[in-house]
């Protein structure tokens, strides 16, 4: 069976559609399971852990001391929820409200925390952009 140019070229334009949803399911994957590891590694208070998921360019430009990372021993965290979500074309934002409760004083209060994240083609990575979150920021 002949099938004419239009033909043709509307199946070829389908299947070059969905190899780019496969590719974009793929990569949107990728960071689903980042995120998830990202949120559980904040939740369990495994700030070093999380340090590694950061774009590198961002722990050259802003290196974390010891006594930076005993900091955030202080703190427990009690809740960790998203709240919204874009994705854009390699970049993703994520909302989230965390629960902190500082382990001296036992006194529980809310930060919120914008996530960026950047998808890295060469390394077929999500790295976050936006550092650990401030968790003594002011409310």
């Amino acid at each position: 069976m002949r099938r004419s140019k239009p033909a043709r070229a509307a199946c070829i334009a389908l299947l070059l559609a969905l190899s780019a949803c496969a590719t974009g399911g793929d990569r949107s994957n990728a960071l689903d399971k980042l995120q998830y590891a990202w949120s559980a590694a904040i939740r369990w208070g495994d700030f070093e852990g999380a340090w590694n998921m950061l774009d590198p360019a961002y722990r050259a430009a802003h290196p974390m001391t010891g006594l930076e990372f005993e900091r955030y021993k202080q703190l427990q965290i009690s809740a960790y929820h998203d709240l919204g979500a874009q994705l854009g074309d390699g970049t993703a934002l994520r909302e989230v409200e965390i629960g902190v409760i500082n382990r001296n004083t036992l006194v529980e209060r809310q930060a919120r925390y914008t996530e960026q994240w950047r998808y890295d083609p060469v390394a077929k990575t999500w790295w976050v952009e936006s550092g650990l979150p401030d968790l003594w920021q002011a409310r």
